[in-house]
């Protein structure tokens, strides 16, 4: 059974940055596309950033473009999540997770597979 294991979040000033991290077990990370999600208190989960594959295609939710990144390193089995410029609305639950064989609606929860536990972000103002 896969797991994913997210780690990086933290208290941090609106302006300062993380760096979400996800460390995923097994032999098959690189076959498949994987996601950052994130939940705030009292809302639904949102899609906040998905990448292919290989690494090369890359999709954000329009309120994070040009402050979030995300990448990943198959041969450390690890996405990663580059915030900078934080912001108060920021604050969630930041997750990991991986996409099903064949996904192509990137904000569709029913399209991921697995999820990791969760890392909380907060921003303060």
């Amino acid at each position: 059974q896969v797991q994913l294991v997210e780690s990086g979040g933290g208290l941090v000033q609106a302006g300062g940055s993380l760096r979400l991290s996800c460390a995923a077990s097994g032999r098959t990370f690189s076959s498949y596309d994987m996601g950052w999600f994130r939940q705030a208190p009292g809302k639904e989960r949102e899609f906040v950033a998905a990448i292919k594959r290989s690494g090369i295609n890359r999709y954000y939710l329009d309120s994070v473009k040009g402050r979030f990144t995300i990448s990943r390193d198959n041969a450390k089995n690890t996405v990663y999540l580059q915030m900078n410029s934080l912001k108060p609305e920021d604050t969630a639950v930041y997750y990991c997770a991986r996409y099903r064989v064949g996904s192509s609606n990137w904000a569709n929860v029913e399209y991921l597979e697995v999820w990791g536990q969760g890392t909380l972000v907060t921003v303060s103002s």
